[in-house]
């Protein structure tokens, strides 16, 4: 397929890259990365914090699903926008509430 020269030069085709296309794209590999850096905090060291930047990552995507709009909301949208920053709010919600009360045990 050849590019038809332009009066400023030829048009190079894009590459097809790794990044994402929407700014929800981008939020969206921040809940990820939390939720990654979560998980590896609550298996080498201390569990609560490990749970606090998981529900505070879902906490952020449900923020960034609520303020984005349906096209810019990329990969953040997944059902309609209520149902969507509903169930992140819970369950973020929820994960923060779990670290807080949950008691300290006694080690062993």
């Amino acid at each position: 397929m050849t590019i038809p020269d332009r009066p400023d030069g030829p048009v190079k085709p894009e590459k097809p890259g790794w990044r994402p296309q929407t700014f929800g794209g981008f939020v969206y590999l921040l809940v990820v990365a939390m939720a990654v850096l979560g998980l590896v905090l609550t298996l080498v060291g201390p569990w609560r914090t490990g749970v606090d930047w998981i529900g505070a990552g879902l906490l952020l995507g449900a923020a960034a699903r609520l303020g984005l709009s349906e096209h810019g909301a990329g990969m953040l949208r997944v059902r309609r926008r209520w149902s969507d920053v509903l169930m992140l709010v819970v369950v973020g919600v929820a994960l923060l509430v779990l670290a807080a009360v949950v008691p300290d045990q006694p080690p062993r």
